[in-house]
């Protein structure tokens, strides 16, 4: 057979998208250059790689067969790439970052910091949801992930490196936003705005309540963080957040933290990649420069975990950052100096006032 690496690459992304449109679209090509690369590849094949049902395609036993030698030849590329990249030092290279969407109101600013550290390295970043994160990680298609909570099943790393603490949210006028402790049970009566069912953040709410044998009323499903503070600030009802996700709201006085009983709940950030993956230059400069960081102005000693918390009683969490700290029940938030890297953005030093976290400012 004479497969060339341009065939197989081409091969690769049609089988990702099942779309010969969207593969065209990511790799710049005109959808006929898309079909010709295909259509020699399975010439020389020899058998059909793609079968099409209505207007749907699927991989026939076959194209299943040649996308894991494809996966496999480009990873050992990758792996060239990067052996010469370490030849050359770090003045050049490329990193591969996915994080989850509530991930990209600091991540930007970690992205920012470390390219002025190291100008000679590009990066590629994606935003998605946990399903998104998780494909990536199945099929190592990214250098490193920033998520809220290790996946179960999947051979991963796991490194934390930042205090994600949940809360509860509400319209400044809702009738809550008194400023005294309100009952966990008290949840039970008001209509929630929630994540997608998978969600990190909605499987670490869901997993707390039903451990003291409660659950919450959903009355609208978002896939966004946006859509859900969008529609708390209607009056449409409570959300649970990422602080990091509400510091300008609270700013502006559009949003306030409720003092709701065992809240916030303590999460973490975790820099993820596949066990056992040799890390780029790039991506191994990139991991000791967001831990250094986060150990420099969180005093968060990096630490590996690869199952969820397991909350105890309302209002006892494991020790940490935020552990027994409840969140202001005002939307009134003063904004310190701003510290370096991590802390570099006015939003992201608002929300550890809000969460009631300490600050390191320069």
């Amino acid at each position: 057979m004479n497969i060339t690496l341009r065939q197989l690459k081409v091969f690769e992304s049609v089988a990702r998208h099942l779309s010969f449109t969207r593969a065209a679209e990511e790799l710049y090509l005109t959808q006929p250059a898309v079909s010709m690369q295909i259509k020699q590849l399975e010439q020389q094949v020899g058998l059909p790689l793609f079968e099409q049902i209505g207007k749907r395609i699927f991989l026939t036993e076959a194209g299943g067969e040649v996308r894991r030698y494809a996966q496999r030849i480009a990873a050992e590329l990758r792996e060239l790439s990067d052996g010469l990249e370490a030849l050359r030092g770090l003045n050049s290279g490329r990193l591969r970052l996915t994080v989850a969407s509530t991930a990209n109101y600091f991540a930007t600013d970690l992205l920012a910091t470390f390219t002025r550290r190291q100008p000679g390295i590009t990066f590629q970043l994606e935003v998605t949801n946990r399903e998104g994160l998780l494909r990536r990680i199945q099929d190592n298609e990214m250098d490193l992930a920033i998520m809220g909570e290790p996946p179960e099943g999947l051979d991963v790393a796991a490194e934390t490196f930042m205090p994600n603490p949940l809360v509860v949210i509400a319209a400044p006028e809702h009738p809550l936003a008194t400023g005294a402790q309100i009952p966990l049970e008290r949840l039970q009566d008001e209509l929630f705005v929630l994540r997608e069912a998978g969600s990190g953040t909605r499987n670490t709410v869901e997993r707390f309540l039903e451990q003291r044998g409660l659950r919450l009323h959903g009355g609208l499903e978002m896939s966004s963080n946006e859509a859900i503070k969008q529609s708390v600030q209607a009056g449409l009802g409570l959300g649970v957040v990422s602080i990091h996700t509400v510091a300008l709201e609270l700013e502006l006085g559009r949003l306030c933290v409720l003092n709701v009983e065992g809240f916030p709940l303590e999460r973490h950030w975790y820099l993820v990649h596949r066990s056992g993956k040799r890390l780029s230059p790039a991506a191994e400069a990139f991991r000791r420069f967001v831990v250094e960081e986060a150990h420099a102005h969180w005093h968060c000693a990096p630490t590996t975990q690869t199952t969820p918390p397991d909350f105890g009683p309302a209002g006892e969490r494991s020790q940490g950052p935020t552990a027994g700290r409840q969140p202001p029940a005002t939307a009134s938030v003063q904004s310190p100096e701003r510290p370096a890297a991590l802390a570099a953005s006015s939003e992201l030093t608002a929300t550890k006032r809000a969460a009631g976290l300490a600050t390191t400012t320069t």
